[in-house]
């Protein structure tokens, strides 16, 4: 519940700042009715930011690697046992 009231508390605070360059004059009519359109282009940018970022700093598991291989060796030699080809050719 409070992660909800600071992202509510963030767009109202974001919401009264626009309708208060709106109502004055400080930046031309124009650019400040596409605010909130760069805000979304912003936000888009950001995420895509961060999900390079995680991706460059992914682990490597090296034991959970051996292990999944084994599992799809297991996996394999049931799937064969029931009668189903399995082959990767």
């Amino acid at each position: 519940m409070k992660h909800i009231v600071k992202i509510m508390t963030l767009l109202v605070a974001i919401s009264a700042f626009w309708m208060s360059l709106l109502q004055t004059s400080l930046i031309p009519r124009s650019y400040t009715w596409l605010l909130p359109l760069y805000f979304i282009v912003s936000l888009g940018c950001y995420g895509l930011l961060m999900v390079g970022v995680g991706l460059m700093q992914f682990p490597t598991c090296p034991q959970e690697a051996v292990l999944l291989q084994q599992d799809i060796k297991e996996a394999k030699v049931f799937l064969e046992q029931k009668g189903i080809d399995v082959s990767s050719d």
